[in-house]
C-alpha cells in the first residue's frame, strides 16, 4: 500500500468537500468528486490474496553435491488484471544462482500465466527454502498485496558418491548369510582354509592327493573358508577442532564424501551397514541393508555438520555398544595425537579397524601461500603424522592415508590386501 499517496488523496478530498460545504461552493464539492471516485475504484480493484496462484517446481527431486537444479516458478492470474506484478523467488543463500537473478515483473492480464526459470548450483546440506513471492499492484497504484501460496520447504542435497574398488575386510564375527567376506570358518567357499581327515560323502575333487600320498593321516580332504556378509560400522568424525576452513574449502566435506562412498560400496556387497556421526552430539543410523538403507545413510550425511562438545572432545567416549562385538569398524577422520590410545583399545576388544584419513597437512599446505616457515612447519607436521599412522599400523589397524586431491579409490588401493596381525605388545 502506498500510504503517503493514499493519505494525500484522502486529505485533499476531505478538505475540498469540507470547504465546499462550509462556503456553499458547488465548484469545490465538484472537485472532490473525482478524488472520491478514484479512491472507490482503488478500493474495488485492490488485489486480494487468493487471486494469484504461484507454484514452484524443481526439475529434479533427488540431488547430489555439485549438480545443477533447474527451477520453474509459475504465476497464474485470476479474473482481474494487475497493472504491475513483481515475481520473486528466494533461493537458499548458500546456493549460487547461475545467470540472472530470479526476478520478473510487468503487466499481468487476467487469466494469463507467467513463467520464471533459473538454475542453481547445489552443494551438500539441508537448505531452508522460503516460498516464492508475488507482489501485485492495482491499476491505481495505491494498493499492493504480497502473496505466498506455498509453505516454506527445505532442499536436501546428498553427498556425491563414486564407485570404489573391492575392499577386503576380515572381522572376527560375521552374519549367517552368504556374502563376499571371509568368515574364518570352514565351509562352502573358494579360499583354502585347511585340511581334515576324509569323511564319507566328501567330493573326490576336494581330496588333497599330495597330503594323502604322505600316508600320515590317511585320506585328507581340503577345507575352504566360508564367505558371509558382515556388520560394518561407519564412524564419521565431526569434531570441529579437526575441520580445516581455508579459502572457502573444508576438509570435512571430503570426509562426508568418503563416508558416502564407503557406505555405498559395502551395501552393494550385501553387508549390513550402520552410521555414527561423532561430534557435537551423536547421531546414529541403525544397521540395515540395501537401497533403503543407502538412502537413510545419505540423508543423514546430507545434513551432517561439525561441532564441539566437551564430552566428545576425543574418541575416548565412542559408544562401542552400538556396534556388534568383534565386528568391522571404519573410522573416517583426519586423526590427531590423542586418538591413538582409544583406537588401540578398540583393537584390543576384538574390533577390526579400518581408518580412512583425509590428510589435513597436504590439504592446508597447498592452500597456504608459499613461505619458508610454512614449508618447514608442513614438513614437521608430515613427520608427526607419519609416526602416528605407523603406530596404528603396528597395532593391526589398517590406515588409508588419503590425499584429498586424488581419488579415494587410489588411497584404498594402497591398503594391504589383508589386515595386519595384532601385536599386543604395542598396547
Amino acid at each position: 500500500m502506498n500510504r503517503a499517496r493514499l493519505l494525500a488523496i484522502l486529505v485533499t478530498a476531505f478538505l475540498l468537500a469540507f470547504f465546499g460545504l462550509a462556503l456553499v461552493n458547488a465548484l469545490l464539492v465538484a472537485m472532490a468528486i473525482p478524488l472520491v471516485v478514484y479512491l472507490a475504484a482503488a478500493f474495488a480493484l485492490r488485489p486480494r490474496r487468493g487471486e494469484l496462484q504461484v507454484q514452484r517446481r524443481a526439475i529434479r527431486q533427488r540431488l547430489m553435491d555439485g549438480e545443477r537444479l533447474e527451477v520453474e516458478v509459475e504465476a497464474r492470474n485470476g479474473p482481474r488484471p494487475f497493472s504491475e506484478l513483481m515475481l520473486v523467488d528466494r533461493p537458499p543463500p548458500a546456493l549460487p544462482v547461475e545467470g540472472a537473478a530470479p526476478l520478473a515483473g510487468g503487466f499481468f492480464p487476467p487469466g494469463q500465466h507467467h513463467m520464471l526459470r533459473y538454475t542453481l548450483r547445489v552443494k551438500r546440506g539441508l537448505h531452508p527454502w522460503p516460498p516464492p513471492q508475488a507482489v501485485a499492484y492495482d491499476p491505481t497504484g495505491l494498493f499492493s498485496a504480497t502473496m505466498e501460496t506455498e509453505p516454506p520447504t527445505s532442499l536436501a542435497v546428498l553427498p556425491r558418491v563414486t564407485r570404489l574398488p573391492s575392499i577386503t575386510i576380515r572381522p572376527m564375527n560375521t552374519l549367517a548369510y552368504a556374502g563376499p567376506v571371509l568368515s574364518r570358518r570352514a565351509g562352502e567357499g573358494t579360499d583354502f582354509f585347511g585340511v581334515r581327515p576324509y569323511r564319507p560323502g566328501d567330493p573326490l575333487r576336494r581330496i588333497n592327493w599330495r597330503a594323502t600320498a604322505r600316508g600320515l593321516h590317511g585320506i585328507v580332504t581340503n577345507e575352504f573358508e566360508m564367505e558371509r556378509i558382515a556388520d560394518v560400522g561407519l564412524i564419521l568424525d565431526a569434531r570441529q577442532r579437526l575441520d580445516i576452513h581455508i579459502k572457502g574449502q573444508r576438509l570435512f566435506e571430503h570426509g562426508v564424501h568418503a563416508a558416502a562412498c564407503l557406505a555405498n560400496a559395502f551395501l552393494q556387497g550385501g553387508n549390513r551397514v550402520a552410521l555414527l556421526l561423532y561430534g557435537a552430539y551423536l547421531e546414529w543410523v541403525f544397521p540395515g541393508y540395501g537401497k533403503i538403507q543407502r538412502e537413510r545413510l545419505l540423508q543423514a550425511l546430507s545434513h551432517a555438520q561439525t561441532g564441539e562438545s566437551l564430552v566428545f572432545e576425543n574418541l575416548e567416549y565412542l559408544p562401542t555398544r552400538l556396534f556388534p562385538a568383534r565386528s568391522q569398524l571404519i573410522l573416517v577422520s583426519p586423526l590427531c595425537g590423542d586418538d591413538v590410545e582409544p583406537l588401540f583399545r578398540l583393537r584390543a576388544r576384538g574390533y577390526q579397524l579400518l581408518v580412512v584419513s583425509p590428510d589435513p597437512v597436504r590439504f592446508e599446505s597447498r592452500l597456504m601461500p608459499p613461505h619458508p616457515e610454512t614449508q618447514w612447519a608442513a614438513r614437521i607436521a608430515r613427520l608427526e603424522r607419519l609416526l602416528l599412522l605407523r603406530r596404528l599400523g603396528q597395532a593391526g589397524i589398517r590406515v588409508a592415508d588419503w590425499d584429498v586431491d586424488e581419488p579415494l579409490s587410489s588411497a584404498l588401493l594402497r591398503l594391504p590386501p589383508r589386515p595386519a596381525p595384532h601385536y599386543g605388545a604395542i598396547l
